[in-house]
């Protein structure tokens, strides 16, 4: 039997009966809040676009507020760089990053692997082979070497890995008693990794991962780019890439050959900011490659409309337009192009070659349909040169025409009409446009048509 209480210590007793009930259930309360666990892939060559994918993902992990980052890979490697970049992110994200290598995390994959808090790997996967090559396959230069190695020593320390067989994924010098032999570079498998401190276990999916780090309630964010960044990626495919310079190369020309139009020009204006943009959200295309583009732009119109005929600024123009629209494409480092894939190299001259060839197909053929249009007809001459009303053809022509002035009395783009003491004649100009009402003077005669120069009014 209890003792009997006095109702000042009854009223205590159950004072302190109430403050432990509650306490007991906040604490029942904050354990049944479901964990945020945030998983992203790196399932493609690690690149630029990789780059910025991994730099999205992670923002989204801290505006969800994730509490689990998840990386589930599956890659053969790829930039140094790009690879440093991410295994920086990785290492100065402030919540876990665990890495679930679902085959293969080679080279590059490897760095980025190692600098996560936690390695877990799938059945038949492995890890390693993180040297160096260079775009024809062979093994880079010792400075690289030398760089990868620092990286990936360092990134082992960080995360209490033996950075020496980290090392040894990298230089197939070093040589590890019982681990790594002289000669080849250290590859493991998922149970080696296990048994030397680069795997935390085997498993056969995410949800085993979340569960071994003692999770029972949670709610998985699986990370996908968003509407603008899918946009983005689309206009990244080497095909587009090909379309849109198709309308860069052929609107600027027949802009070019016919100015006042308008509609050429805008559609290239258009098809460039679509081009080089998400090459630069991506960070494959730098300022200065940029600047060439529109510096080639600038010596071809230089070329058109001041300089007479054509010579060194129209053809190193377009070899800068051309250039700069190979290079925005590569991840080159200022013309360097010892870690570009040869395959990307190909692909990108491919697609500008091919965006080239098809614009003048698009000039040659479309341009018969365009001249029926109604746009055209609006913007070109239609009449007809009836000897009646003041034409006169180059046989009617009793003395030479040259350096006779006269005006402009159509737009010359570069060729139309002009009016001489009331009767009016074929004309041409050095490819410049010359307005409607413009002085010009005859420099040259030739056929049927004269070729004119306008005359600054004084």
């Amino acid at each position: 039997m209890f003792p009997k209480l006095n109702p000042m210590n009854r009223l205590l007793f159950y004072f302190i009966f109430l403050l432990s009930h509650i306490a007991f259930a906040t604490e029942e309360d904050s354990t049944s809040i479901a964990k945020k666990v945030f998983v992203m892939e790196i399932k493609t060559e690690i690149d630029p676009r990789m780059n910025r994918y991994v730099e999205l993902a992670l923002a989204e992990a801290i505006e969800v507020s994730a509490d689990l980052v998840i990386i589930e890979m599956d890659t053969y490697g790829g930039a140094v760089n790009d690879a440093d970049d991410i295994r920086t992110m990785i290492l100065e994200f402030e919540k876990p990053i665990l890495v679930f290598i679902n085959k293969d995390a080679a080279s590059a994959g490897a760095l980025i692997s190692i600098a996560c808090d936690s390695i877990y790997m799938a059945v038949g996967s492995s890890i390693g082979a993180a040297t160096v090559v260079t775009a024809e396959g062979v093994a880079a230069p010792d400075k690289y070497q030398s760089y990868m190695r620092s990286m990936m020593r360092s990134t082992a320390e960080a995360n209490g890995r033996n950075p020496r067989i980290a090392e040894a994924m990298v230089d197939e010098s070093i040589e590890i008693d019982s681990i790594s032999l002289e000669g080849k570079v250290l590859t493991f498998s998922t149970v080696e990794a296990i048994k030397f401190g680069f795997c935390d276990a085997q498993v056969k999916n995410i949800e085993e991962i979340i569960e071994r780090n003692g999770i029972k309630d949670y709610d998985i964010v699986t990370y996908k780019l968003d509407s603008a960044d899918t946009v983005v990626s689309f206009f990244l495919n080497p095909f587009i890439s090909g379309i849109l310079i198709l309308i860069i190369l052929g609107g600027i020309y027949f802009e070019l050959q016919t100015p006042g139009v308008g509609f050429p020009l805008l559609a290239s204006i258009v098809a460039t900011i679509f081009y080089f943009i998400p090459y630069y959200l991506n960070g494959l295309a730098e300022h200065w490659e940029i600047a060439m583009f529109f510096a080639g732009i600038s010596l071809v119109a230089l070329e058109i409309f001041i300089i007479s005929g054509f010579g060194v600024a129209g053809v190193l123009g377009i070899t800068m337009t051309l250039t700069s629209l190979i290079l925005v494409m590569l991840n080159n480092d200022a013309f360097d192009f010892s870690f570009v894939d040869s395959d990307a190299i190909f692909i990108a001259i491919l697609t500008t070659v091919s965006g080239l060839a098809g614009s003048f197909i698009l000039l040659f053929v479309g341009g018969v349909r365009f001249a029926d249009s109604n746009l055209f007809k609006r913007v070109a001459l239609q009449t007809v040169q009836n000897k009646s009303e003041g034409y006169s053809a180059a046989s009617f022509r009793t003395e030479t025409m040259l350096g006779r002035k006269g005006v402009a009395y159509t737009n010359l783009r570069p060729s139309g009409k002009i009016m001489i003491d009331d009767d009016i004649y074929d004309a041409f100009t050095r490819g410049n446009y010359i307005p409607k009402d413009a002085v010009i003077e005859v420099i040259s005669e030739e056929g049927t048509s004269l070729k004119v120069k306008e005359i600054p009014a004084e």
